[in-house]
């Protein structure tokens, strides 16, 4: 498990609602190809998604389900297929007039095949580091727009 919390310079309803939009991942997420609902309506608790992603040891596909939807307050993804098992808590929380946004990350390399398999044990460390270089790009693409 890992945590990891920046601040970033827009209201906490324009971080949340950019977050929310899991089309706009790609964006800034590095791993991350493409992002598809597979459910329909609004974004909520138990929405779905099939998020393509590059990692080292090649495409990955994992199903994804939404399983807290607070609004301008709380979004979790949960993978429910696909390598490296992961759960994703945001919390947003106004900081002056700028967002803390806390991510409690918990992942494994389980399902990595091959050499990559070999790796597994250094999964949170290596998908922690990534992220923290993800919420980055977050933070320059919200304070730009």
């Amino acid at each position: 498990m890992f945590t990891i919390e920046i601040d970033i310079d827009r209201p906490p309803q324009v971080v949340f609602d950019y977050l929310a939009d899991f089309e706009n991942i790609p964006t800034w997420y590095s791993a991350v190809e493409r992002v598809d609902k597979l459910t329909p309506g609004s974004v909520a608790a138990g929405a779905r998604y099939r998020m393509r992603r590059s990692l080292p040891s090649g495409p990955a596909v994992n199903d994804v389900e939404v399983t807290e939807f607070v609004a301008n307050t709380a979004i979790t993804l949960a993978s429910q297929s696909g390598p490296t098992p992961f759960t994703y808590r945001y919390r947003l929380s106004p900081a002056g007039q700028k967002t803390r946004l806390r991510l409690d990350g918990e992942i494994s390399g389980a399902g990595l095949g091959g050499v990559f398999a070999l790796l597994a044990p250094l999964a949170p460390r290596l998908f922690e580091r990534g992220m923290r270089a993800n919420l980055a790009t977050l933070k320059r693409v919200l304070e730009k727009s």
